[in-house]
């Protein structure tokens, strides 16, 4: 249960480097966090694992296919509950999807520029997952 009594929503999302080092993000399509950059992600669904829902949130907002890799953390924003997993690329082009208006890969110039979700910096900064270069 979270704060205010509901129950906690399990999201998952996916921390992705591509060989420059620059950093997969989205700019959120809806709410919460509309028009603002987050790592790519979504709910996971009942019967679900976090592996499978990574799999197909990747897929439907980057148009990635991706093999997750390790828990590097978890957030909980508000009722929401974020599992967070480095990922490798396994297929697939980049294109925005389904939450995302915009999908791209972020050098570190160009993060320190975007508007984030809260708290979005500090926590890749935390985990040393900041874009490479």
């Amino acid at each position: 249960m979270s704060a205010n009594g509901a129950a906690s929503v399990r999201c998952v999302g996916g921390i992705l480097h591509d060989q420059e080092g620059r950093l997969l993000l989205v700019r959120r399509a809806n709410d919460p966090g509309r028009g603002l950059w987050s790592i790519p992600g979504g709910r996971v669904e009942p019967g679900e694992t976090d592996s499978a829902a990574l799999v197909r949130e990747m897929r439907e907002e980057t148009g990635l296919l991706v093999r997750p890799e390790a828990l590097v953390g978890h957030v909980v924003r508000g009722r929401y509950a974020i599992y967070d997993y480095t990922c490798t690329i396994e297929g697939g082009s980049l294109r925005a999807g389904d939450d995302a208006a915009e999908a791209r890969w972020i050098d570190s110039a160009a993060f320190a520029t975007l508007a984030l979700t809260d708290g979005l910096a500090d926590t890749l900064r935390d985990w040393n997952l900041l874009p490479r270069h």
